[in-house]
């Protein structure tokens, strides 16, 4: 009886292996690459007249993404820092802010634009020329990231 068992045990043990070795490994799908449903366009970054003051970053975003999302913070590369900013009434007076983050919703289509919604760039670096284009990656909320090419113009160009 004894036999009868312990054979069994080696015959299912190695029909397992055999078994195994007959498996491809399954390929194993990979995230698409940056924000699925997020496009830019007119993405342009305006220097300042003065070198070394801040440069600001405008674009038109367009997202129909499959669920909301937020959008977190925005960096240049090439630049000190940068963050997103808007307008808004404070006592009175129109004045600029650092702007919290930004719902999307499936269809929501924002403009980054002189007098509203930009991204102020600090300190961008004195390689930044007109005619140039600087890398502008916007992260959402949970980390996922997109970058695009935004053309750098004069001041005075907007």
């Amino acid at each position: 009886m004894k036999f009868k068992i312990t054979a069994a045990a080696i015959l299912l043990a190695s029909t397992t292996v055999l078994a195994a070795c007959g498996e491809a490994e399954a390929p194993v799908a990979e995230e698409p690459a940056g924000v699925a449903g997020m496009t830019v366009t007119n993405a342009r970054m305006v220097l300042n007249a003065v070198d070394g003051n801040p440069a600001a970053v405008y674009f038109d975003l367009a997202y129909d993404g499959d669920r909301n999302t937020s959008l977190r913070k925005a960096e240049v590369a090439g630049a000190e820092s940068s963050m997103m900013h808007d307008y808004g009434e404070w006592e009175g007076k129109m004045q600029m802010a650092e702007m919290g983050p930004l719902m999307l919703q499936p269809g929501d289509k924002v403009s980054f634009e002189p007098g509203g919604k930009h991204v102020m760039v600090m300190g961008p670096s004195a390689e930044m020329k007109p005619g140039g284009t600087a890398d502008v990656t916007i992260t959402v909320i949970g980390g996922k990231t997109f970058t695009f090419p935004a053309e750098i113009k004069s001041a005075g160009s907007e």
